[in-house]
């Protein structure tokens, strides 16, 4: 199996969406000084590589707490716009930017999660039927076409949280290499 980090590096002054807080990464201890190393963290819930829950865009609706586990990761396959059929039952993510154009083949599909480079309509229509969204993703392209792979983005436990920065990562099957 290959494991594919698709997360954008969180850095101190990284750019972030206009009006966001500004993210500030600080070393609070040094090993000189405290005999170990800690870093201070500030920035907003969508910092980077993030998910979003429905609360984001939504007042009363659910919170990343109030969302099972199994939301957050699961067998999902990268599609295009111009495919003829996206698969059900998985995560869908897309290597080109899409909007409104696609809310009704995936809302018929109800799948858990989407993410790519969604447009701010897109993704709030999403939310609203309940289908958690990734953004800020990188490195989609490496992934193989026409292929399932395990999604894995889990959000910080965050009481009432309406998003979280993840470590995104895809588990990629490989092909057996046959010797002899």
């Amino acid at each position: 199996m290959r494991v594919i980090d698709l997360s954008l590096p969180i850095t101190d002054g990284m750019p972030v969406y206009p009006g966001d807080p500004e993210v500030k990464v600080k070393i609070a201890h040094t090993y000189e000084r405290h005999n170990w190393e800690l870093r201070q963290l500030s920035m907003g819930s969508h910092t980077g590589t993030h998910v979003d829950a429905p609360s984001h865009m939504h007042p009363g609706a659910e919170t990343l707490d109030e969302l099972p586990l199994e939301r957050f990761f699961g067998a999902s396959r990268v599609v295009r716009i111009e495919d003829a059929a996206w698969p059900g039952g998985r995560g869908l993510f897309f290597a080109e930017a899409v909007g409104l154009e696609c809310l009704d083949r995936l809302a018929a599909l109800q799948p858990p999660f989407v993410g790519g480079e969604l447009s701010e309509q897109l993704e709030r229509a999403l939310l609203a039927i309940g289908i958690v969204t990734y953004t800020g993703l990188q490195g989609l392209e490496r992934l193989p076409a026409g292929t399932d792979f395990m999604f894995y983005g889990f959000p910080l436990r965050i009481a009432g949280g309406d998003g979280s920065p993840v470590r995104a990562v895809a588990v990629v099957e490989e092909e057996p290499v046959e010797f002899g």
